[in-house]
């Protein structure tokens, strides 16, 4: 383990020698070390609580079976499945809390190192830095699926939370999962719809379409010939993902020193809710019918259709619609110059998730290019419902208040809406919010106000990587220490979205795709 240590860890911190005296180089290195050790002994902690709590249960079940019970058996049963699947835990332990620990010790490390390095090279060692923690956090993420797999999904997605260099390494994780065996596939089918696969569907394509941290689609015939896509929760994902998700509190409390100040603990916890969530197939399955009745009839778009008998809690059955990735049809609609095709998909989609969270309060929370498709008839296709947020309408008409107050200007509007929605910052000072609101929406209101077009006038990278160094300058000097949990999924929905404009810089016509549905939300909450 010691070697390990010295490998992973410590070397991290190595760089040229510099003037220090012998004392302070080992005043420096017992005070990393002792962070590791912190970070290392709090997973070891996590683990010794499980087998406490798991040896009280012992406990209580013996002497439920010395009084004879009838209840005793029912929890011996519990207990025995419970310590079958400890070796598994354990060993999932010692791998991904390992990794993590690695990870946060060489941030807290990093706190050392950069006081000896020349300022010219901190940035490039510090990116170094990122790059090689990235890469040990997908290598475990692939290698252990479960809620660690999805959590870096969700993460790649969030370039307001982590370095860009994350960002991008963990762009892999979209698509590099491994598929489940296609008998552990058939298992989970015929278990949880209680028939036959041969009995449920005419023919079922044993290579999936794709596959994901949660599940993987299968292209299928029902016995009336219509196409349909079977997507299919991964087995034993229950067993692993409370693990997980305390060892993401774990990791979060180690690099947060070396992230943006922000309510991670709020972030961590919406997080949990949304995996959580998505293993819950019946949810998904409503949340696609309420959202698909949302947008039904607007044109050039569409959502699967669900095919409820062949739908249960592990197993989703919905209309197959064939189509490509929309990022692909993007570029080469780009590459060959059809800006007019490019600026029409991105408006619809602007278009679908305005109408979803302004006018219904509820949205599909997971934009990212794998669940949308364009179909050959240039029909944009929204996939995937697991993760779906429900605005409370004191939130839903509190954003449209924001986006109203902004174009217009009304910053004290803007400022009593935030505070009472939850928003505060550390001194209570507005500046960094509106800072925040300014950086969201500047494109849109300078757009809707002016005389000389309605095409949002999209910032230059120079201009994007000023705005938002000043605003990271505004959170070092006064943080957003709390925001409201509903705020996480839709701050995830528009950072992707955001992301995909920005990209492709399309010419979007501000009064036709924003201020109706500003309008139309002012009247019909």
């Amino acid at each position: 383990m010691k070697d390990t240590v010295k490998d992973d860890v410590v070397m991290d911190t190595e760089s040229e020698e510099c003037e220090s005296t012998p004392v302070e180089r080992r005043q420096s290195r017992l005070k990393a070390g002792l962070a590791v050790l912190n970070t290392a002994v709090s997973a070891v902690e996590h683990g010794l609580w499980e087998a406490r709590e798991l040896g009280q249960q012992a406990l209580d079940a013996f002497r439920a079976l010395e009084r004879g019970t009838d209840a005793a058996l029912e929890r011996y049963y519990a207990l025995q499945a419970e310590v079958e699947q400890w070796p598994a835990r354990i060993a999932r332990l010692s791998k991904a809390g390992w990794m993590l620990t690695k990870v946060s010790g060489s941030y807290r490390f990093w706190g050392t190192r950069a006081a000896f390095l020349p300022e010219s090279r901190m940035p490039a060692a510090l990116e170094k830095l990122h790059r090689k923690n990235a890469r040990r956090f997908v290598h475990t993420s692939l290698e252990q699926g479960g809620a660690f797999l999805k959590i870096g999904q969700l993460l790649s997605s969030r370039p307001d939370l982590l370095p860009d260099t994350w960002v991008d390494e963990l762009a892999v994780l979209q698509d590099a999962v491994t598929p489940e065996p296609f008998e552990a596939v058939r298992e989970v089918i015929e278990a949880d719809l209680n028939a036959p696969l041969e009995t449920l569907f005419a023919d079922f394509e044993e290579e999936p379409l794709a596959a994901a941290s949660i599940g993987q689609v299968h292209q299928a015939t029902l016995h009336d010939g219509r196409r349909v896509a079977v997507k299919i929760q991964r087995p034993g994902l229950h067993d692993v993902i409370g693990l997980d998700m305390a060892l993401l509190k774990l990791f979060m409390n180690g690099v947060r020193d070396s992230l943006p100040p922000m309510d991670y603990d709020t972030i961590t916890a919406e997080i949990e809710r949304t995996v959580w969530s998505e293993l819950d197939y019946r949810g998904e399955a409503r949340a696609m019918e309420r959202i698909g009745t949302l947008l039904e009839g607007r044109p050039g778009f569409r959502v699967p259709r669900l095919i409820r008998a062949c739908s249960s809690e592990q197993v989703l059955t919905s209309e197959y619609i064939p189509g490509r990735k929309l990022n692909p049809v993007l570029d080469e609609l780009h590459d060959a110059g059809e800006h007019d095709r490019v600026a029409d998909l991105l408006g619809r989609l602007l278009d679908a998730y305005l109408e979803q969270v302004l006018a219904a309060g509820y949205f599909q929370a997971d934009p990212h290019a794998g669940n949308l498709l364009v179909t050959e008839h240039d029909d944009l296709v929204l996939l995937d419902f697991g993760a779906t947020m429900h605005l409370p309408e004191t939130f839903r008409a509190g954003y449209h208040r924001i986006l109203t107050a902004a174009i217009v200007g009304e910053t004290d509007v803007i400022l009593d809406t935030l505070d009472e929605l939850g928003f505060a910052t550390a001194s209570g000072a507005p500046d960094t919010l509106l800072a925040f609101v300014d950086v969201l929406l500047q494109q849109i209101r300078d757009a809707a106000l002016s005389g000389e077009g309605l095409e949002i006038q999209w910032p230059s990278e120079d201009e994007v990587l000023q705005m938002m160094t000043e605003l990271l300058k505004q959170m070092e000097v006064d943080p957003v220490h709390q925001v409201p949990a509903e705020f996480i999924m839709l701050a995830r929905v528009f950072g992707t979205l955001g992301g995909l404009f920005m990209h492709y810089r399309p010419e979007l016509d501000v009064h036709r795709y924003v201020l109706p549905h500003i309008l139309g939300a002012a009247i019909d909450p």
